[in-house]
């Protein structure tokens, strides 16, 4: 004897009665597990809501930490900029010394060769009015 579809979908119903006939708390365990898991799902949502709050709040105090590193490393910029402004002043001077101690050498070095040439026409003339001497004289 073959079963047909409908035979098949009566026992179905047949034996769903009976089971929640003979077997109440079957059915209530399955309400009672869906509710428990609504209850979890529900912390669940809750704890991530938290968390995504919590980082939110983390990322903002990043950004205002990052404002304040920001407003420090441009004044450390501002007086990096004037140091270097002072350092190129004082270059100048050291170069605008150098220039003068520059002119006190040439003028000393043209004294120097004016003295040589001084010196040596001095020793020549000296020296041939030795030679002179000592040829005319007896």
């Amino acid at each position: 004897m073959a079963l047909t579809k409908e035979d098949i979908a009566e026992i179905k119903e047949l034996i769903g009665e009976v089971i929640t006939e003979r077997h109440p708390e079957i059915m209530n365990n399955n309400v009672r597990y869906e509710l428990e898991i609504r209850e979890r799902i529900l912390r669940v949502e809750e704890g991530l809501k938290h968390q995504r709050e919590l980082m939110q709040e983390g990322f903002n105090r990043m950004d205002k930490r990052f404002e304040q590193i920001d407003k420090r490393f441009e004044s450390l910029i501002a007086e990096m900029n004037t140091r270097f402004a002072q350092v190129d002043k004082r270059f100048e001077q050291v170069d605008k010394r150098f220039e003068q101690i520059d002119k006190r050498f040439e003028t000393m070095t043209a004294r120097m060769d004016r003295f040589m040439i001084w010196s040596f026409a001095t020793t020549l003339t000296v020296g041939g009015i030795v030679v002179a001497a000592i040829k005319y004289l007896p």
